[in-house]
């Protein structure tokens, strides 16, 4: 794997370009950290971006509610370019000068590094623009809500952002990947994912005599465990059905069982196809395991998003662009996670390819995402900015066909 301390990327026009702003863009990165916000409550983080884009003297386009949009150049529509610009209700624990001011609401997931990437690509396109016209448009979507399932996706798709737009590319930040590489690969590199909630009542009593009550404690320790063994002997293994418990809650004292309780969890797979039928698999499963407690049950499953799919022409773009501007090893093969993401609803409408965009320091821990402490190298900006960039620009002089 190529290690950025000890190699920096080539020159090219977009680094040459990139450097008017990279300053600039740090400090507007620490400031969006330090002003964290939650999904479809991103009302500063738009006034930012959409006045440094005015002031670069481009036209943003306000979403409805929160984010914003940018068309840069001239001509027919070529490309999109995707960020996602909400935070995470975590508790930051980084101890940065810049850390958030806002209680319990944190950058955990890199958004706003995937923010300043797409703002800076904006600018620096609009600089190359200014020196010879682009020979064609590029996109800029400022998505909000990526973390509030199904997704603010679906609301960009239906203002009508994508309609035109004949590819899109986004960008994830990875902290297990060094600063200086990106990860590709082609297919699913992200997963379908569902959030479930149960909620249990029954007759609660006293723990010496629990046949006299509806034992809610054990049904909801049997519907955690036993749940996710009966879609494992009911779904191929291969599609990788994995059901998490992230909540449980019942009760106040060691001797009383509670007359009410709640759980809730993410049902997460490979597959697009088997994500439909373990979902209604799940449903049928919790129901069928708490029926001999004879309690109630509430169940709400909320269904995610399916895998985000890459294509191969829109990854080799990517391939392409990053060995050009981070150098002939930047590019590294990256299994499929498990985790879910929005940009899966834009590459149903139109082809598509996310990358891993590398932010561990060599050497450096290993960081993971939606943690208080995940402290992204701040370098990793640069690196996305030049390949995403360095992306649009062959598209619009065709030099990917």
């Amino acid at each position: 794997m190529k290690t950025f301390s000890r190699q920096s990327p080539p020159t090219t026009r977009v680094g040459a370009s990139l450097d008017l702003f990279h300053g600039e863009l740090i400090g507007i990165r620490r400031d969006i950290h330090r002003h964290p916000e939650l999904s479809y409550k991103e009302h500063r983080t738009t006034d930012v971006i959409v006045a440094r884009l005015e002031q670069a003297g481009l036209a943003p386009q306000r979403l409805e509610g929160t984010g914003a949009f940018v068309d840069v150049g001239s001509g027919p529509l070529r490309l999109a370019l995707r960020a996602d610009i909400d935070a995470l209700p975590i508790i930051e624990e980084t101890g940065l000068d810049y850390e958030s001011a806002s209680t319990g609401i944190t950058h955990a997931c890199g958004h706003d590094i995937h923010t300043t990437v797409m703002l800076g690509v904006a600018l620096v396109l609009a600089d190359l623009d200014a020196e010879e016209a682009l020979p064609g448009t590029v996109r800029i979507i400022f998505q909000p809500a990526e973390e509030l399932m199904p997704g603010g996706a679906l609301d960009v798709i239906a203002q009508g952002v994508l309609v035109g737009v004949p590819r899109i590319l986004a960008l994830h930040c990875d902290p297990r990947i060094d600063v200086g590489s990106v990860g590709t690969r082609i297919g699913a590199i992200t997963s379908a994912s569902d959030t479930i909630r149960v909620e249990l009542t029954g007759r609660g009593g006293h723990t010496s005599r629990p046949h006299l009550t509806e034992d809610l404690v054990f049904a909801l320790a049997s519907i955690a465990v036993n749940v996710p063994a009966v879609l494992s002997r009911r779904i191929d293994v291969r599609s990788a059905v994995s059901v998490v418990w992230g909540q449980i809650h019942a009760g106040s004292a060691p001797n009383a069982i509670p007359a009410h309780g709640f759980m809730s969890g993410t049902l997460r797979c490979l597959e697009g196809e088997a994500w439909q039928s373990a979902g209604e698999m799940l449903d049928r499963a919790v129901r069928e395991v708490a029926a001999p407690f004879g309690v109630d049950v509430k169940l709400e499953h909320i269904r995610g998003v399916p895998p985000v799919v890459n294509q191969e022409a829109e990854t080799g773009l990517l391939e392409a662009a990053a060995r050009a501007e981070l150098g002939s090893h930047a590019v590294v093969l990256t299994p499929q996670s498990m985790g879910g993401e929005d940009f899966a609803w834009m590459t149903q409408e139109v082809p598509g390819a996310m990358m891993r965009l590398g932010t561990r320091t060599p050497g450096g821990e290993t960081f993971d995402l939606h943690r208080g402490d995940y402290a992204p190298d701040e370098r990793a900006i640069g690196c996305g900015v030049r390949v995403m960039a360095a992306a649009a620009l062959q598209v619009l002089r065709g030099e990917d066909a």
